[in-house]
Parts: structure tokens; C-alpha cells; sequence
């Protein structure tokens, strides 16, 4: 050490600490000089650590880095780190606790100087040591509790520090490092929580098959550890937030997709993680294990209070205080809190309340990590593995006992927030069986495994009754993997929905699960499986009758009774028997009207309804819903219509296209294209020329819509995109959709039926290239 000190020009006793801060830090940012605290004499250390307020951390590094040298006895590291760890974790526990800092400037000074005289960096070092340099003797070898304590101190450092955690993520032989400490049982948790922190803020995701051995590194996990992992999955398999984000434009992420690689590596680790032998059927077991099979009380207790150590959350001291209490009160011991915390073997029982919240924690995470797979490329290999792994019948069973239970007043909650918040276990775990049931559902055969025997069958009669071909993939469900019991799983999600409260943060996801079942090809039956059930009613009671004022819920329900109605003529019977009177109708116009937005899909709904049942008009059952319905006459009227259309095509434009509106220009094309079956599109784009001269905005429409449609065709066009989606939605193929676009944007400025011949040549603007906004 003293040649390391020479190498350096001597700091003076009468400098300032404050320069002994700033050569440091510049000699971290340049690479040239003091780069760390050990460079500097212990006698200036000492001199120096009253007046700066060092609390002797300086020096205590300056002995750590002399004890830990290759071939060092490592026995002496373990003692300083002991001195050094309740400084730091002293300011961690602040950060739960939300406690005020007396110096904004640097609220946690333990914690900085730490990291500015390089304790970090050394600590990444003896991690690593053994890697690097076999260590032979037994002193010379690493033990747990110092990779433990070493852990505990960078996940400290990296809370309450800023920088520190993005500096480790840069490391990308540090990260690949810590996942080879997870086959340690006794340092899991510590390493697991470090690296879900670290990869958080990764820049670049990293690869899963760059983990050493990872097939076997899973398969030795348990089930509690094999949870945990996920949490740390679900940062890998997942895209960028802004890629998957409603809000995030189709513009962006059209030309995202072509300057990305394919497969992106989130698709990449996917597969990775479909082949490791066991690991889909493990999930399974694990989401839908009773809280009766979980392990044992006293590795749960450990666990736990190494989580209270890790301060991921205030939920593990609250627990740990609860069954403190819980138990005194059953075995009338008067001793206190602090003596049952701190011997754990007493206890013999964990109550009830912290065994559900235990498996309720878990089943979040793994459930989120199915939930991203059924998303993926894989999506049918998934499908195949869980529906022979019995997951849907595994998750009907825990249904009422687990997932949609009563709260009672022990649940417990996340510190400082309540049972309603969307941060409590309970609710995240609703809200993630609710998003597997839409992923799950979404436009594939599987979806009928959500029902158990009876309700297959009932589908077949259903079928039989209303003389019609059977559906095939009702025919082919296996019937030894569907749900048990009285009630299928989409029963038990119907029974709850019609029970959610007006201001239920739930009604979005439970209508979602819903209209994913019926989304793909229109099947009679199960809109009429459904409508027995009362859902339209329902439907119908929380768009007009109900106060719910949340346009994502009203969006849900909008789409979701679009779904419930189309084509299906009882349906528009069963609707003109609940709004009953002209007061209710136009509460419900009112709310398709207040946002095309989000009822454009319903909108679509009734168009192409009408114009199937105008076809079927000579069945007396059709001419009287078609003569009787209010919702059918209110769309007959081609001002209607057009009025429609013309909003529709108002409020989008290519730069300002998402997800969630793109919906709109679709609508739209359906209008028109039922327009151009019966001759009359030119109609149409007349009218709107009309409306732009009588807005006094000539051009402004058409020359929007011609770009639309042009983004239209470099959208769907696209060899990656599916247009299944369209045609099941609409029941008109594909093909038609295609030519209706083409004839639209033709630039022959005779064609009665091109966009161009409505706009007068000092008003035409449509060879605009796209940009973003």
C-alpha cells in the first residue's frame, strides 16, 4: 500500500477535504490520478475522517482492500464488512421509511462516500476473486455470509446511491457473474434481488443463453426460488415499454420494426426458455399449487426476514410483526414483539394470512412470465404445453379459495397503501390472471378449455337448436383438459363481473377476458352461450344506468358489446328489450357520441350487422327486430352514417395513429366498403366534399383520408402483418378490403370512386411523405 500511495503526488495535511473529494472524483471521470480511497495514506484518513464526517468508512475500506488480496485470509474481509454494513443499511431503511434527510445535497453521505473511495468497485472484486483466482487454502475461500454481506452492501449502495447501479449494469462479466451465485441456496435471494435491480436499468437487454449452464441452473431451483427467478424474467422476455404502449405511434413503431433486429432478443430469450427441459410445466404447477402445498413454515420465515434485511418492501416487516402478534395472542405468551422476531424457531405455525399472501406474491410473477410467453412468437407451442400442463383447470380451482376470494380485514397490504390500491398483492394478482385469461382466449381454439363438460355441451345444443354447423373446435376440445367442477372458469369471471362495484378498477381487465372469448370468427353460439347469462344486460346497465365515468372501462364494454351483438339478431332484440324507452336510447347515443374513439368498434358492429340483416330480411324473425329495434333504425339513416364517417376520419391523422385509434380508420373503411357494395361510394365521398365546403376547410378531409390510406396499405400490406384480424372481424375477406383501398387512392381523376376527384387541384396535397409529428 505504500507504494501505491508514493505513486501519487502526497496530499498535504493543510488541503481541504473537499479537494481530497474532487481529485477522487476526477480521477473516477479521467482515469488519471487518485481513482480510489485506498490510494491515499491512512494517516491522512484518519486526520481527515472526524472533520469530514467520513464515519471511518475510508478507513475501513483501506483495510478491506489490505485483507483482500489474492490468497488473503478472507475471515478478516467478513469482520470490517460488519462495521461498514449498518452504516449503509441505516440510510437504505430511510429510504422505505420515507424519512426527511437533513441535507437535501447528499441525504445519504454514508452510502456516497462509500462508493466515492471505491468500495464498490472492491466489492465487485471479491465477488469475482474466486473466478478469477482459485482459492486453495480455506482461508482463501470465500463464505457465504461475506458473498451475503458484499451483496447486501451493493444492493444498499445501489438504492441510495445514483449511478451506481447503471455503472454495475455496464459490467456485463459482473451480471453474467451474479447469476452463477443463484445456484447457492443460502445467497438466492440476495443475488436475485441485485440482479433484478441492475437490470432494470440495462441499457440493452441481455441474453439469456449467455448465462452459464442456465438449463441446469433452473432445474436446480425450487419452487419459491423458480418465483423469484421470474421476477427477474420478466425484464428479459419483455420489449421496451414505448414498443408495446397504446399511445406509442404506428408511424414509430413501423419504422422501429424495420431498423430492429429480427428476432428482437426479448423474442430470443423467449425460445431460450421454451427449451430448457420441465421449465413450462413447472410454471403451472407452480401458479396453480393451494396454498396448502406450499413449503414449509421456517424456510418461509428465513425467506422473509431476509427480505425485511433487503428492505424490497415494508410488506415483510408488517408480515413479520403480524404472526408475531398472531401468535401471541393464540398461545397467551406475554412476551414481546422483539423476542419472537428474534428467535424464529418458536414459532410453530404461520397464519393463514401470511400463507396467502406468500402464494399470492409468487403466482403475480409467474403468471406474468406465462402471460408474456403466450404473447410471443411461440404462442401455439406455449398454448399446446399449458393446456396439457392443466393450467386453466388448475387456476378454475383456485378461483374462489385464492384469486377472487373475499378480503377479510387480516389481508394484508403494501406499507402506506390500502386493500383497494392497485399496488396490493391481491389486486396485481387479479389484474395478471385477468390479462392471461385475454392472452389466453385471444382469437384461439384453446379458449373453449376455459369451460368444463357441461357448457361444451350446452354450446352443441345451442348450435343444434338454432340449426347450424357445430363449432369444429368445440368438436375437437379435449375434454380430459377442460375445467371441473359446477362452473367453468369464463362462468365464475361472469358471476364476479356482474357483482363489480361502479368504481372497480377490475371492469376494464373482466371485460377485456370476456371479449377476447369471442373475438376471432363470429360464433353464434357462444354469444348466445353468453347472452343466457345476462351479460348484455349487464353491459347495458353500466353504460346507461350505472355512474361509471372511466372512458377505459366504458371502452372495454363498448368493444366487448360489439363482439356480444354482431351478426346475432337476438341479440339486437334482447338490446331493444332493455332500452325500452327514448330516455335510455339517448343516454346511449350519448356515450357513443361523447368518443368515437372508444366506441368506434360498436359503431362497426351495427353497420355491418344491418347490412347482413337487410339481406336476411324476408325471415319474419329479422323484419321484425329490423322494423322494431331502435339502434337498427337509428343507423338505416344515411346522414347517420355519413356523420359517422366524417368524424371518424376527423379525428386521426398518419402522425398521431396508435394502437388504440387505428381502430377508427378501419371503421370508417367499413362504411365505405358496404357503401361500394351497393354501388353508392361515390356518394359517400361527395357528401364529403360537401361537408369540407360547408366547413369551409376544402381539401382538408379527403387529402387526410388519402394519407390514411396510403399509410393504410404500408401498414397492412406489410409481409409481417396478419389480416386475419380484419376478415374475422368484419366477416369480408381481405381481398375486398385491398381493392376497396386501391380503387379509393387511384390517381385517375375521372374515376367516380378516387379520392383525388373530389379535390380540387389548388387543394390537393397528397404525395406528402410521412413523418412523425
Amino acid at each position: 500500500m505504500a507504494a501505491a500511495g508514493a505513486a501519487y503526488p502526497r496530499l498535504g495535511s493543510n488541503r481541504h477535504t473537499d479537494n481530497v473529494l474532487g481529485r477522487i472524483r476526477r480521477g473516477q471521470l479521467t482515469g488519471c490520478g487518485l481513482t480510489r480511497g485506498c490510494q491515499i495514506t491512512e494517516e491522512l484518513l484518519k486526520e481527515r475522517d472526524k472533520q469530514a464526517k467520513w464515519n471511518g468508512i475510508p478507513l475501513l475500506l483501506h483495510k478491506l482492500y489490505e485483507c483482500s488480496h489474492p490468497n488473503s485470509d478472507f475471515s478478516q474481509c467478513q469482520a470490517i464488512l460488519k462495521e461498514i454494513s449498518p452504516l449503509l443499511s441505516m440510510e437504505a431503511m430511510a429510504i422505505v421509511t420515507d424519512e426527511k434527510k437533513p441535507n437535501p445535497e447528499h441525504p445519504f453521505p454514508n452510502t456516497y462516500t462509500f462508493d466515492l473511495f471505491g468500495g464498490v468497485d472492491l466489492l465487485v472484486e471479491i465477488l469475482m476473486r474466486p473466478s478469477l483466482f482459485p482459492q486453495k487454502k480455506k482461508k482463501q475461500k470465500i463464505s457465504d455470509e461475506l458473498i451475503k454481506d458484499c451483496l447486501s452492501i451493493l444492493y444498499n449502495t445501489c438504492i441510495c446511491t445514483e449511478g451506481v447501479t447503471k455503472r454495475l449494469a455496464e459490467r456485463n462479466d459482473f451480471v453474467l457473474f451474479l447469476f452463477t451465485l443463484m445456484t447457492n441456496k443460502k445467497t438466492f435471494l440476495q443475488t436475485a434481488t441485485l440482479i433484478e435491480d441492475i437490470l432494470g436499468v440495462k441499457k440493452e437487454m441481455i441474453q439469456l443463453e449467455d448465462i452459464p449452464n442456465l438449463s441446469s441452473l433452473v432445474s436446480s431451483f425450487d419452487q419459491q426460488q423458480l418465483a423469484n427467478f421470474c421476477r427477474i424474467l420478466s425484464v428479459t422476455i419483455s420489449e421496451l415499454d414505448t414498443g408495446n404502449d397504446d399511445k406509442y405511434t404506428l408511424l414509430a413503431k413501423d419504422a422501429q420494426q424495420k431498423n430492429t433486429q429480427n428476432p428482437s432478443r426479448a423474442e430470443t430469450n423467449q425460445a431460450t426458455l421454451l427449451n430448457i427441459p420441465g421449465f413450462i410445466e413447472r410454471l403451472c404447477k407452480l401458479a396453480t399449487r393451494k396454498v396448502s402445498e406450499s413449503t414449509g413454515t421456517t424456510s418461509f420465515l428465513q425467506e422473509l426476514e431476509e427480505w425485511y434485511t433487503w428492505l424490497d418492501n415494508a410488506l415483510v416487516l408488517d408480515a413479520l410483526m403480524r404472526v408475531a402478534n398472531e401468535e401471541n395472542e393464540q398461545s397467551g405468551a406475554e412476551s414481546s414483539d422483539e423476542s419472537t422476531l428474534a428467535n424464529p424457531s418458536t414459532r410453530t405455525h404461520l397464519p393463514q394470512s401470511m400463507k396467502i399472501m406468500h402464494e399470492i406474491m409468487y403466482k403475480v410473477e409467474v403468471l406474468y412470465v406465462l402471460c408474456v410467453l403466450l404473447m410471443g412468437r411461440q404462442r401455439n407451442q406455449v398454448h399446446k404445453m399449458i393446456a396439457e400442463f392443466r393450467l386453466i383447470p388448475g387456476l378454475n380451482n383456485l378461483f374462489d379459495k385464492l384469486i377472487w376470494r373475499k378480503p377479510s380485514a387480516s389481508t394484508l397490504v403494501l406499507h402506506g397503501h390500502n386493500q383497494n390500491c392497485d399496488c396490493s398483492p391481491d389486486i396485481s394478482l387479479k389484474i395478471q390472471f385477468l390479462r392471461l385469461l385475454q392472452s389466453f382466449s385471444d382469437h384461439h381454439e384453446n379458449k373453449y378449455l376455459l369451460l368444463n363438460s357441461q357448457e361444451l355441451n350446452e354450446l352443441s345444443a345451442i348450435s343444434l337448436k338454432a340449426n347450424i354447423p357445430e363449432v369444429e373446435a368445440v368438436t375437437k376440445t379435449d375434454r380430459s383438459l377442460v375445467c371441473d367442477g359446477k362452473k367453468g372458469l369464463l362462468t365464475r369471471l361472469l358471476q364476479v363481473m356482474k357483482k363489480e362495484p361502479a368504481e372497480s378498477s377490475f371492469r376494464f381487465w373482466q371485460a377485456r377476458a370476456v371479449e377476447s372469448f369471442l373475438r376471432g370468427v363470429t360464433s353464434y353460439a357462444d354469444q348466445m352461450f353468453l347472452l343466457k347469462r345476462g351479460l348484455l344486460e349487464h353491459i347495458l346497465y353500466c353504460i346507461v344506468d350505472s355512474e361509471c365515468k372511466s372512458r377505459d372501462v366504458l371502452q372495454s364494454y363498448f368493444d366487448l358489446l360489439g363482439e356480444l351483438m354482431k351478426f346475432n339478431i337476438d341479440a339486437f332484440k334482447r338490446f331493444n328489450k332493455y332500452i325500452n324507452s327514448e330516455e335510455k336510447f339517448q343516454i346511449f347515443l350519448n356515450q357513443i357520441n361523447s368518443s368515437l374513439v372508444d366506441s368506434n368498434m360498436l359503431v362497426r358492429c351495427i353497420a355491418l350487422s344491418l347490412d347482413r340483416f337487410e339481406n336476411q330480411s324476408d325471415d319474419p324473425k329479422v323484419a321484425e327486430v329490423l322494423s322494431e329495434c331502435r339502434l337498427l333504425s337509428y343507423m338505416t339513416e344515411g346522414s347517420i352514417r355519413m356523420n359517422f364517417l366524417f368524424r371518424l376520419i376527423n379525428i386521426i391523422h398518419v402522425q398521431t395513429l396508435t394502437q388504440e385509434n387505428v381502430s377508427c380508420l378501419n371503421t370508417s373503411l367499413v362504411i365505405l366498403m358496404l357503401a361500394r357494395r351497393k354501388g353508392r361510394l361515390h356518394c359517400y365521398l361527395q357528401n364529403i366534399r360537401s361537408k369540407e365546403r360547408v366547413e369551409k376547410y376544402p381539401g382538408f378531409i379527403l387529402n387526410n383520408f388519402h394519407s390514411l390510406l396510403r399509410f393504410w396499405q404500408q401498414h397492412y400490406l406489410n409481409k409481417d402483418k396478419d389480416s386475419t384480424c380484419l376478415e374475422n372481424s368484419s366477416c369480408i375477406n381481405f381481398s375486398y378490403w385491398k381493392e376497396t383501398v386501391s380503387e379509393l387512392l387511384s390517381p385517375d381523376r375521372t374515376s367516380p370512386c378516387a379520392i383525388v376527384s373530389y379535390i380540387d387541384e389548388a387543394y390537393m396535397d397528397v404525395d406528402r411523405e410521412f413523418s412523425e409529428a
